[in-house]
This record gives structure tokens, sequence and C-alpha cells, in this order.
């Protein structure tokens, strides 16, 4: 007979789990008998991992949705602004960069200004005055605007750790959503395969009609309960450890960067995330071509005296996903569904896209379960396509001559999907229609950026007549220096922004 799904069983905490809590609850919040009961089961000694502290833009208008304050993330979080990503010396390690900003490049969707520039390279330059204001490490806004809003598209960076107690104070407080504090013992099955309860020491048994799997890489119950096997990918993204280190700034009044700067190693790369108080700074790279003693040497070389007396924190890690996402009435969300690299932003933005997911297409009763787990499988496993498939993009395009980086290069090492899209991409390049857009994570303008940025330059001549806008083109570029020259003026530096900001609201 088939059963009302009226509990969801969230288990394991951290951003994982607490953000999934809050967007199903919120989706569902009501005040009549009827409601979903949304509960939480977490281990109070289980770390959150807190690496690449950082966001997409998506996560404004998941705040907005489930009601947390913008300001609010930034007093509690740490917080600061994320205008994107500035990758230095992964072309050809000689102090050349090129950026990844968010902000979409001018005349997005009805010209790409790519075929019009003598020099590739210059495409974020040229096409967009995010790449200039990151530069100039101002805030995307100014005072006279109001939360969530700005002239630049931006996401976060955060104390991740921070970020998850937010999450619970306000899923406890605010949603209703029930927390248990146990370790899970034992996963208890039906007679059908269905998770029927989670035990938990001293006997409790917590019972549901749907399970997400927030348990990090243990993945409880998806992998260990279900059966669900791991798939590697390893053969495509080679990096297995990362060391990670809190830096302080040298004082109160430290520059603050406003985007994540990745700078290539020898064998790995290294990130740099500013927060209100710290840096957090990390070493990510592959032990089959560098030691961890290297790694921590690369690392401390990178930060200077500032890491003299820091530990480094190791971090191993597999990178690739579940066979399935989503099995019988169970479904893996956050680390427990797979990991690719320790750095947040693409992590979350999956935790957001599977809890929404969950919430806005929640199965009236179990005999549902299944056609919505089928739909939902169908969709996460092109995601994690993407996934892979856009970040070997940030590698099989080098010029490094290292060991590390020529064996990214291999031909057996890159996926057909992306092989196909570089071989379209040789004569005209990323274009909207190469993509899902009801389910992408990464639009045109993200492969653009990277793609452009490491100097791939399409062969337009083949196609020239269809490149015919010179004139519009220009006015474009003209009118994205104009822009640039006014917000160089008009933003505040980021820290003064911050500071001045949250001294303003109560």
């Amino acid at each position: 007979m088939s059963k009302a799904v009226k509990k969801i069983v969230v288990v394991g905490g951290g951003t994982a789990g607490w953000l999934t809590a809050a967007i199903v609850a919120s989706h569902h919040k009501t005040s009549t008998s009827d409601a979903i009961q949304v509960t939480l089961v977490e281990s109070s000694d289980i770390p959150t991992v807190g690496v690449g502290e950082g966001t997409w833009p998506t996560m404004k208008n998941t705040l907005q949705q489930i009601g947390i304050k913008e300001s609010d993330l930034f007093k509690h979080c740490h917080a600061v602004f994320k205008q994107g990503g500035k990758f230095v010396d992964w072309v050809q390690g000689q102090d050349d960069f090129y950026y990844h900003p968010f902000t979409v490049p001018l005349g997005y969707g009805r010209i790409d200004l790519a075929p019009y520039m003598a020099n590739i390279e210059d495409y974020a330059a040229r096409s967009n005055f995010q790449h200039h204001i990151c530069e100039a490490g101002l805030a995307p806004r100014t005072m006279a605007e109001s939360e969530y809003t700005a002239q630049c598209n931006y996401a976060y960076h955060l104390d991740a750790g921070a970020f998850a107690d937010l999450l619970k104070q306000h899923c406890r407080d605010n949603l209703n959503v029930e927390h248990i504090i146990g370790t899970v013992q034992d996963v208890v099955l039906a007679k059908n395969g269905h998770i029927q309860s989670v035990a938990l020491s001293e006997q409790k048994h917590v019972q549901g009609d749907l399970f997400v799997d927030c348990t990090g890489f243990s993945s409880l119950l998806l992998g260990k309960a279900l059966g669900v096997p791991f798939v590697p990918q390893d053969d495509v993204l080679f990096n297995d450890t990362a060391l990670a280190m809190q830096i302080p700034y040298e004082d109160d009044s430290s520059p603050i960067a406003c985007h994540t700067i990745a700078t290539a190693q020898n064998a790995g790369w290294i990130w740099d995330i500013g927060l209100t108080h710290r840096r957090g700074v990390g070493h990510v790279y592959s032990s089959a071509y560098l030691s961890d003693d290297e790694a921590e040497a690369n690392l401390r070389a990178y930060i200077g005296n500032a890491a003299k007396d820091i530990p480094a924190r190791k971090i191993s890690f597999e990178s690739g996903h579940r066979a399935t996402f989503w099995k019988n009435n169970c479904v893996a969300v956050g680390m427990s569904a797979g990991f690719v690299e320790p750095l947040e932003a693409t992590a979350i933005m999956l935790v957001e896209i599977s809890a929404r997911y969950i919430a806005e297409n929640l199965p009236a009763d179990n005999s549902l379960m299944a056609i919505t787990a089928e739909r939902f499988n169908q969709q996460m496993h092109y995601r994690w396509q993407r996934i892979i498939d856009f970040l070997k993009l940030h590698y099989c395009l080098t010029q490094r001559p290292e060991p590390y980086w020529q064996a990214h290069l291999e031909d057996n090492s890159i996926p057909q999907s992306l092989k196909n899209d570089l071989a379209l991409w040789g004569y005209r390049g990323p274009v909207s229609s190469d993509f899902d857009a009801s389910i992408e994570l990464f639009p045109a303008a993200s492969y653009q950026y990277v793609l452009y940025g490491m100097g791939f330059k399409p062969y337009f001549e083949r196609q020239r007549y269809l490149y015919n806008q010179d004139q519009q083109a220009e006015k474009i570029m003209q009118r994205n220096q104009q822009l640039t020259e006014q917000m160089l003026q008009t933003l505040p530096p980021h820290r003064d922004y911050i500071e001045t900001w949250l001294s303003k609201v109560k």
C-alpha cells in the first residue's frame, strides 16, 4: 500500500546536512498539521572539513529563500565577497594569469567578442569590468545598494564551520527542524530494501520515509548500507591530497582579496581565500607526482614567514562519485554523493541544487519514490560529468612542461564529452546551445573565460563571414572600458566596505 511521505531524516550535519534541512524545511514550512517533519541526526564528534571556503553566486538566492539576512551571514561567518577566480601560472608558469569573473561578458547572448580580439588572453579584461575590480580589490557594490544587490555578480568566502552553525541555529529556531545528537550504530533495512530507521547509541531508532545521506566520505547510508559503489575519476582528475593552513593577516587593516586566488605549482596548485579575520591557504596535489614534504615546502614558500609556526593539516581524498545518487528511499547529498577537489564552492552548489530538487519534487507518497529517484539520477549524472569536464578544462590546455601537467594532456585522460566540445570549439567558441540550460551548473560564459584565458583561440577564419559585427563589438568593448573607469572610481575597497556596512546594520 502507498504511504504518504511525511518524515525526512537528514543524517549528518555540517554544511551539507544543515543546508539541505534548511532548504527542504523552508520550502514546506506551514502551520498546518499535514506538513512534513524534517529531522537532522548528527554526531557531535565529527568536525567540518572546512577547506576552500567559498560558494557560487547561487548562494544569494538560497539564503534569501531560507530566510537568512546577508548581514547576519557576514557577521557570524567572517564572510566576504567573492567575485570570481584568478588563475595564476596555469598556462605557462611564467607569471601569467587570467580571471573567471562571476559577471557574464558584456553583450553575452547577443555577440561573442572573442572573434574580434587580437589577443584572446585579454578576453576577460576587455569583455568584463569585474576583472579590473578584482585586480583593484574593490567591493562589488556601493553603500547606497541594499542587501543581495550589486553592480557585479558575486558569491561569498566564509568560515565553513561558522556557516554550519548559523544554518543549525536558523533551522532549529525558525524552521522547526528537529535536531537529534547521536552516532549512527546501524542502518535498519526493511524487506523491500528501503531504509526503515537509523539506530543510534542507547538503542534509540529514528524512523523516516525519506533519508538524506549527508555523512560525508563514509557514505554510511547510500554507500555502506545500500551498497552503491563509488566510481573513481582519478584517471581524469589526478589530485588526491591537500595540505591546509589558516593564516592570520599582518594587521587588522590588511586588504582582503575579493576573489579566490589559485596559483599553479609544479604538481598541483595553491588556493588562497581571504576572510575578514584570516586567510585559508592550501596546496592540492597528486601524491603520484609530489611528496607531502615537497608539497609543504611549496606551501610554506608561497605563504612566507606568516606560516612559520603554523602546522599544515593533511586531507586525503579520492575524486569520483557514487554510481547512483538516489536509491530506494535514500538520496546522497554532499561528499557522500561524490567529491572532486577540496574547494567547497562547487560542492556547496551541488548541495543547493540537490536539496532544492528534493524539496520541490518531494513525492506525495512512496509509490512515486522510484520515478523521482530516476529523474534525479539522470540529472545528477549529467551534472557530475559536466563538473568533471569543466575542471579538466582548467588542466588540459596548459603549456607547462612538468610531468604532472603534461599528463593532463594525454588523450586517454580527457573525457570523450570534453573532446567533443573542444573539437567544436576549435572553430567557434562555447555557445549556450552547447549546454542543457535547464540543469546546467556552468553557463557558456564560464567556459569562455577558462578556454580563452588559457590561450585557446578557435579558428574563427573558417567561418569568418559569420563575424561581421566589428563596429558593434568595438562599441561593447569601449562601453566596458567606460564602465570599468566609472566603477574604479565609485566602488569602495573591499575591507572598507564590509567594516562600514556592518557597523551600520543591526
